[in-house]
């Protein structure tokens, strides 16, 4: 039996992180991983494979309707076989990086599926049934999360998809349903809209994205809506029929009234993720997830002594990066140094076009806080960069305390909003006020000016039109 510092189960974001810092630390490391590769769901079957699409597809629409107005001519044709190649060679190079990491970091890579059977004991069975039993100081569950299902919608990976099953599509679908209109659904639609496919989005509430600003919200679907998308909001699906040909949805009004069937090539099943801890032998060591799958934690630690659980499997947004903060701040709690996340400080991201991206509170939040605010906003239409690039949709707003200053949430639709907001969570983690950003000189053109302007603007004093 091969004794450990710390066994990880799950080698995804907050896994492979995990066995990085232990490594660093100086502690004897073994992840467990049952999949072919290591990385996770992230690596995988989500954010890099989506990303790989997601540019590529913005590339060809680039190609088709605005290279002529930039004075290129050109005549793109799909090669869809190409693209979902590039996109696989991408995932191979990144996970295989991961791998590397792993030796040299020291961690041992144990295959199998990883069961806890008791205090500091990890069992863990290979594909061809071969166990191997670990003998651990600590356990870390770092087991992520898979897709959450649908009463009456079964995926099958053929007609109804879901978003591993989306990445992977044989050919673009002349129409395709996407079922919840949060980040996954937006995205994954986006790539098939821009390859040609008619996409219609079908939402329980009454507004896209939930958790966005409300403002963010309402003008990012406005755009949306403007490049093709369709969208059907305060609907309920009740079931989903495939055939050989295509796939028939029965959807309901919320608020009531008569149903109706829509029919597309492929559906795309996307309302969110479930924490992935059944199996792990909990119960073995008395830890009992809640109902909807999430560990209970404090700092990291479960109810369990030496057990420790991060990323998708505790509370918090479900987001390769908290995963990767998770880690960093776990580890060195068991190394015995003072491990921390502020989860105001976890930005989200939309990687559409135009992107959206926001960090700290909404003015909703704020407000049913009772917590006073002041605002200033700046459209990209009048930053330099993005209008000599024609990329002016959308604008950047933030929100900071009327007293302090101090910069209290920041919302961005834009051109690469996803890397202007790094700048914002920088500021927030030092207290910044929001005079601090406006008196910094930003370079021009950039866009990243339309941030520095939206500060400015708190305070009345903006310098562009």
């Amino acid at each position: 039996m091969a004794q450990y510092d710390i066994v990880i189960i799950g080698a995804g974001p907050g896994g492979y992180n995990a066995a990085i810092r232990a490594g660093q630390l100086g502690l004897k490391t073994a992840i467990v991983e049952m999949g072919p590769t290591l990385g996770g769901t992230c690596l995988n079957v989500g954010c890099m494979p989506s990303k790989a699409l997601l540019h590529a597809s913005e590339l060809f629409e680039a190609a088709n309707k605005d290279f002529a107005g930039l004075g290129i001519e050109v005549s793109p044709k799909l090669n869809l076989a190409q693209m979902m190649a590039q996109k696989a060679e991408s995932v191979a190079a990144l996970t295989k990086g991961v791998e590397y990491l792993m030796k040299k970091n020291k961690a041992d890579w144990v295959k199998g599926r990883g069961r806890i059977t008791g205090p500091g004991q990890v069992e863990v069975t290979a594909a061809d049934g071969t166990v191997t039993k670990l003998d651990t100081r600590n356990i870390i569950i770092a087991t992520g999360s898979e897709p959450s299902g649908l009463p009456g919608v079964s995926v099958d990976q053929q007609r109804i998809v879901d978003s591993t099953g989306a990445l992977s599509l044989p050919v673009v679908p002349k129409s395709l349903i996407v079922i919840g209109a949060g980040i996954i659904g937006l995205e994954l639609g986006s790539v098939w809209r821009r390859l040609g496919a008619e996409v219609t989005v079908v939402e329980y509430l009454d507004r896209i994205t939930p958790g966005m600003d409300a403002e963010l919200a309402k003008t990012f679907q406005r755009g949306l809506t403007k490049q093709g998308m369709i969208f059907k909001l305060g609907a309920k699906v009740t079931g989903a029929k495939s055939g050989k040909s295509g796939v028939e949805v029965t959807v309901e009004p919320v608020a009531g009234g008569p149903a109706e069937t829509l029919k597309a090539d492929y559906v795309l099943l996307a309302i969110g993720r479930r924490p992935y801890t059944e199996g792990l032998g909990l119960e073995s060591v008395g830890i009992v997830p809640d109902k909807r799958g999430f560990i209970e934690t404090d700092h990291f630690r479960t109810s369990a002594p030496g057990i420790w659980a991060l990323g998708d499997a505790i509370h918090g947004p479900m987001l390769a990066h908290k995963a990767e903060e998770d880690a960093v701040a776990c580890v060195e709690l068991i190394a015995g140094k003072a491990g921390h996340v502020d989860y105001n400080l976890v930005p989200s991201v939309v990687y559409t076009a135009p992107e959206a991206a926001w960090v700290g509170k909404t003015e909703e939040q704020l407000k049913a806080d009772g917590i006073a605010y002041k605002s200033g906003k700046f459209p990209f239409s009048a930053n330099s960069r993005a209008k000599v690039n024609h990329e002016t949709d959308g604008f950047v707003k933030v929100l900071a305390d009327p007293v302090t200053d101090e910069i209290l949430g920041v919302h961005i639709l834009g051109p690469q909003a996803g890397e202007l907001i790094g700048e914002y969570c920088v500021a927030m983690a030092f207290k910044a006020a929001s005079e601090d950003i406006a008196r910094v000189c930003h370079p021009h053109p950039t866009r990243s000016e339309a941030g520095r302007q939206a500060a400015m603007g708190v305070e009345g004093w903006t310098m562009q039109a």
